[in-house]
């Protein structure tokens, strides 16, 4: 099987075929990031240019990482250092990185459907690495393959989707994955971080975080974006944490088994407290490493088709 097309731009349009497709070559990738050698010939004469409007610390170097280890040329392209910063347009930009032999290019970008847009006016490879409030399905990826290392399969699980809903694009890649692999989702968060008709994609949503940890296999806290929200979304950081931070009696709800994940970065004592971040539960810490060998495994897979 090979992924159908030439780009991974979310999880919305692909196949849950795809999705198993991606998470086994995962477990490849991880054998040989767990080992001693973490140098292949896996890309080797191939090129990877990450182009980030964004800041980024895990997606960003996690990818490079990823196409070092494989044998890669890779590059980093911050709009604030770049022809971006003297006007040049998306297009134009994209058209200058692929026209130099780039394979694939990795862009984070705060509009949505700038991935798309970019994939539309180049021959290389793109991946969303994050645009604006619409997806982020590399990370949606690496929770899920951390599930399926965990647990098994998706299949049947309650996972519950804790805190600013509105503004992840986190939540939502991970809802279209999550379901089309047989899950339970439910979100939870203050109302006015709830997006309307978000039921319509097949979730059960709370405006409590005590109805959605019910017997919860899964409980995935999300970070407060306050550099995406408007004021007034909620009265204080301590009200927010107040009634939608998980500590280590609230998370009794969930299932005596149940996993604790967050994409982070967290902000500690506001969704999480430092017992639930740190405590046995937590597998935040995997979702990094599995965040590498999810993205080994897709600029391996793209760079197949070429």
């Amino acid at each position: 099987m090979n992924l159908k097309g030439k780009d991974l731009l979310g999880l919305k349009d692909i196949s849950a075929e795809e999705i198993e497709y991606i998470l086994e070559m995962a477990k490849t990738m991880k054998m040989i990031l767990t080992t001693g050698n973490k140098k292949t010939p896996h890309l080797q004469g191939k090129s990877i240019v990450t182009l980030f409007y964004e800041n980024s610390t895990r997606t960003r170097l996690s990818f490079e990482l990823a196409s070092k280890y494989m044998g890669a040329s890779s590059a980093n392209v911050a709009s604030s250092g770049s022809s971006v910063a003297k006007g040049e347009n998306l297009i134009d930009t994209g058209k200058t990185i692929d026209r130099m032999g780039t394979d694939v290019i990795v862009i984070r970008h705060p509009m949505a459907g700038a991935p798309l847009l970019l994939a539309k006016n180049v021959n290389s490879s793109v991946i969303n690495a994050g645009d604006g409030f619409n997806e982020h399905p590399t990370q949606a990826l690496l929770d899920i393959f951390t599930i399926k290392e965990i647990k098994g399969d998706l299949k049947d699980l309650k996972v519950a989707i804790i805190g600013d809903i509105y503004h992840s694009r986190v939540a939502r890649s991970n809802i279209w994955g999550m379901i089309k692999l047989g899950a339970n989702v439910s979100v939870a968060g203050p109302s006015t971080m709830m997006p309307p008709f978000i039921e319509q994609l097949g979730v059960k949503a709370y405006t409590t975080v005590q109805e959605a940890l019910i017997d919860a296999d899964v409980v995935m806290g999300l970070r407060l974006q306050l550099e995406r929200q408007k004021k007034g979304l909620f009265p204080s950081i301590r009200e927010y944490s107040r009634f939608f931070g998980l500590d280590e009696k609230r998370l009794r709800l969930a299932k005596d088994d149940a996993i604790i994940l967050h994409p982070g970065p967290v902000n500690r004592g506001i969704e999480f407290t430092s017992s639930v971040i740190d405590g046995d539960k937590s597998f935040i810490n995997t979702q990094v490493t599995n965040g590498v060998a999810i993205r080994m495994a897709l600029l391996y897979l793209l760079t197949r088709r070429r």
